[in-house]
């Protein structure tokens, strides 16, 4: 028999209309504060259409000129249109300054226009309502998602928006009155007269400078002027707007805390080590099982590696880690996540992008024997031969005196200037905190050192590659002879899986090389090929393909994929790729390659 159902009494309804209320508000808010963003967009592109657009822009100064006024932010200027762009940027970031800003410049002229139709002749054209109508609906839109915009700026934001905006004026406003003095037209004018007409060119390249009789400069000036204060306003746009720094580092509390989750839960990233680095800063979740460890570079949150710690307890680290992104309008991103983790992260709302494959070697599998490993083989006879020995300790073994001795060595052997690593490096060599790391020194026949490799802690029985440098005078396969004498004696350090260099893309380069291959992959194989002349994106591959290691995918997470391109940026100086002009990097800043490092010595 058919169950019957029940009505649902007067307070049930109650209740259910109550449960959706905050939802449909949430959504309403959602929506109106993306209309505020669009509306934004739509008038930069119609104030750029109206400065390329000749009938256009004619169009609008007759609106201005006459006894018509045009919706918030419709000025027909490249000055406009810059400063409506990049409200839009800020605004779809939910800062609350930019919320502020709109309020500010929206609100008035929304209720001068009122005024103006109640008490004038204005309201007898159409377009003047209409004007009205739209300034009303983004004002409108702005205090129905308020609490929309709820990310914070930096402190110092105001003081760096004024002097942005006084060094900025005071140099185009110079700048545009000399060349409208050098190109005007009319005789007699002062300069307090040139002074204004740049002024009003800044705000506008419609007739609202005509009112300086004096001047009448060519229209290519009345351009140039423009885009001059446009890169002001954008200046002190970003001096008001710009994200918080991230002045939070690791501090020695929370670096116990990790210490303490990786003695747990170590074994299950071998990239868990490199989280203890002292440029990152660390957010746990409620239980303190978890954390996440990010830094922030160009307004981008980049954590590496999963997060340590309790599995169980990971979404809660990732829900503080996403939730103190969007305060203070971080972009969140993730490089070199493992499945699992990439899995974990996609639940809270991030995509995933293959990067490559971390080269892992497993003892119990490892041989010399073999045509496969003939290469290998012959390369660690040959340099055994030329009398090198090898020598294994723990970094707590070591004597300071040589400790500092072989972090001399490090640096000097260095490639280059830049020190690159971030994802997978520690960033120090020899601190008394990393005891349990392993170092390999190898010395010539003469006994002197020419090269060493740092392993960080993997758990308690495995090794991760942090650091590898060499002297180039040395003898060629000097880097196939110490990672083979590190297998070899790794049963010695309770040691049962290493894990060496990243590879990126390498399953383009072992599947574009296959019979039958497509040809779209083989010309994403061509290009990347091309590009590791100066990379060695390939010759990485293959300097870890010949050990014959386990591939474990790593992965790039990600909110918007439009945020790529930033955060390849951010990626780039995280890992030593991009520096500000002058910045060097500190002595004795060590560090492995990163994920898009390239290896730091050649075999």
């Amino acid at each position: 028999m058919p169950v019957q159902q029940s009505t649902p009494t007067s307070e049930q309804v109650s209740v259910r209309h109550e449960r959706r209320r905050p939802a449909v508000s949430a959504r309403l808010r959602a929506r109106a504060a993306a209309a505020t963003v669009w509306y934004l967009r739509l008038l930069a592109v119609l104030n750029i259409a109206a400065v390329v657009s000749l009938p256009f822009r004619e169009e609008v100064q007759e609106h201005n000129a006459g006894e018509f006024f045009t919706p918030y932010l419709a000025t027909a200027g490249l000055g406009s249109a810059a400063f409506a762009l990049f409200l839009a940027v800020v605004m779809r970031r939910r800062k609350r300054a930019a919320w502020v800003f709109n309020l500010l410049l929206a609100g008035p002229l929304c209720c001068l226009y009122v005024l103006a139709l109640a008490t004038g002749s204005y309201g007898a054209h159409l377009f003047n309502w209409l004007s009205t109508a739209l300034t009303g609906l983004f004002v409108a839109a702005l205090l129905i998602g308020r609490r929309e915009f709820d990310a914070i700026g930096d402190r110092s934001n105001p003081r760096l928006a004024l002097a942005a905006g006084a060094g900025g004026l005071l140099v185009a406003g110079t700048l545009g009155t000399l060349l409208v003095s050098a190109t005007n037209r009319q005789s007699g004018a002062s300069l307090q007269d040139r002074i204004a007409y740049t002024l009003l060119r800044g705000v506008s390249v419609g007739p609202l400078a005509d009112r300086v009789d004096a001047v009448s400069a060519p229209h290519w000036v009345d351009i140039i002027v423009n885009v001059l204060m446009a890169a002001t306003v954008l200046l002190v746009l970003y001096a008001c707007f710009r994200a918080p720094r991230g002045r939070a580092l690791l501090a020695a509390e929370d670096e116990e805390r990790l210490r303490a989750l990786l003695e747990l839960h170590g074994e299950r990233d071998s990239l868990g080590h490199f989280a203890l680095r002292r440029d990152k800063a660390a957010r746990f979740s409620p239980s303190g099982k978890a954390a996440v460890t990010y830094r922030v570079v160009s307004g981008v949150s980049l954590a590496s590696g999963d997060p340590i710690g309790d599995p169980e307890a990971w979404p809660g680290a990732i829900d503080a880690w996403l939730a103190e992104a969007r305060r203070h309008a971080w972009t969140p991103a993730v490089m070199g996540a493992s499945e699992e983790a990439g899995t974990v992260y996609a639940r809270h709302g991030l995509d995933a992008l293959e990067l490559g494959d971390e080269a892992i070697v497993e003892l119990a599998d490892f041989t010399l024997e073999g045509r496969a490993m003939r290469v290998v083989r012959q390369a660690h006879n040959r340099v055994r031969r030329a009398g090198y020995t090898v020598r294994v300790r723990r970094h707590a073994d070591i004597p300071e005196a040589e400790m500092a001795l072989l972090v001399d060595r490090a640096d000097h052997w260095r490639d280059g200037a830049t020190e690159r690593g971030f994802s997978m490096a520690l960033g120090r060599l020899g601190d008394p905190a990393d005891g349990r790391c392993v170092m390999l020194e190898c010395r010539d026949a003469a006994g002197e050192p020419r090269a060493l490799l740092s392993f960080v802690p993997w758990g308690g029985h495995g090794l991760s590659l942090d650091l590898m440098r060499r002297d180039r005078a040395c003898e060629n396969g000097l880097m196939e002879y110490m990672v083979v004498e590190l297998l070899l004696r790794a049963e010695e350090l309770g040691v049962r899986r290493v894990s060496l260099n990243f590879a990126m893309f390498r399953s383009v380069f072992e599947r574009g090389s296959r019979l039958g291959a497509g040809p779209v992959l083989r010309l994403w194989r061509s290009v990347l090929t091309f590009f590791s002349r100066w990379w060695q994106i390939e010759s990485l591959y293959r300097a870890n393909a010949k050990y014959r290691p386990v591939w474990e995918p790593r992965f790039l997470l990600f909110a918007k994929s439009s945020d790529i391109p930033r955060i390849g940026l951010a990626s780039a100086r995280a890992e030593g790729f991009l520096t500000r002009p002058g910045f060097l990097s500190r002595p004795g800043f060590l560090s492995r390659p990163g994920l898009f490092s390239r290896p730091r010595c050649r075999s």
